[in-house]
């Protein structure tokens, strides 16, 4: 039986993983330098589809203490098969939660001592527990860099069609197609084409690492569905520049036809738990 790369490459690994990262990091906390090395490690715990960056003690410019007193084990039984970047807790392997901690500030929890021998002497680290992060001299966000994962845009004039329940959100032939390593590909639609008489701003805000800050739309009848249900990107990195000022809506939770067919809605980390668990146990790809 032939095996589906995409399935195969977009799952959480069961084990602990790690890749050495050829540049220097460099990290702020409270406008101070924090940390600066050239030996920095990605690593991906159990279940984790975002890697963290973990650095050598030596190359900390804060002290490392264990949390006291230390947190317990999670609960494997109730988290789901995948889990995002959006907390750096729970940890999925052995290891110590450290405090990271120096002269006037303790930054609870915000270190991790894996319990592994080719780990051994690394911090992982919490991205967001730290002012600003830079790669060189680059500036990153979000999270750390996977080096397995890139971006695509591609233009795209066939018929696109976004409805949630009975209303028509968006329709288009010349969407801008945003294929990400892993994630189901969005269709980003210029805001001439999006029925912006039925979205109002949310106050959401997310981060990507790759595409940087956006902000986010919902439908202006305020169904709880509606919430959320769209963004943009006003001011997006370099991997994202064409999309910018487009609009996107969450394939999980829309119905998008192009040329007239329905597309089947993707699982991913954004799905609820109930999908990725149904999703897991009938073998189904996230994405």
């Amino acid at each position: 039986m032939a095996l589906r790369m995409k399935w195969h490459h977009g799952q959480a690994v069961p084990q602990l993983g790690f890749e050495p990262v050829p540049m220097r990091l460099r990290a702020f906390v409270d406008g101070e330098p924090a940390l600066d090395s050239q030996h920095g490690v990605l690593v991906w715990e159990p279940r984790r589809i975002v890697p963290s960056y973990a650095v050598p003690e030596d190359d900390l410019r804060m002290g490392v203490e264990p949390t006291d007193p230390p947190p317990g084990p999670p609960d494997v039984a109730s988290l789901p098969p995948i889990l995002g970047p959006d907390s750096f807790e729970p940890h999925t392997t052995p290891g110590t939660v450290v405090d990271l901690v120096a002269t006037s500030r303790r930054v609870a929890r915000a270190g991790f001592r894996p319990d592994d021998r080719d780990l051994t002497g690394l911090v992982v680290l919490d991205f967001l527990a730290f002012d600003r992060w830079l790669a060189e001299d680059e500036e990153l966000v979000g999270h750390a860099h996977d080096p397995f994962k890139r971006i695509d845009v591609l233009t795209c004039h066939r018929h696109v069609e976004v409805h949630l329940g009975d209303t028509l959100l968006a329709a288009t032939d010349n969407a801008q197609l945003l294929l990400e390593t892993h994630l189901p590909v969005r269709y980003y639609v210029p805001p001439d084409d999006v029925e912006s008489s039925s979205l109002v701003a949310s106050d959401a805000r997310s981060t990507c690492a790759y595409k940087g800050h956006a902000t986010y739309f919902s439908t202006a009848d305020g169904r709880p569905e509606g919430r959320d249900i769209g963004w943009t990107y006003r001011r997006p990195l370099d991997d994202a520049l064409r999309v910018r000022d487009h609009l996107a809506f969450w394939n999980e939770r829309t119905d998008i036809r192009v040329d007239g067919e329905l597309q089947p809605r993707p699982v991913t980390p954004w799905s609820t738990r109930a999908e990725q668990a149904s999703a897991a146990a009938e073998r189904l790809e996230f994405g």
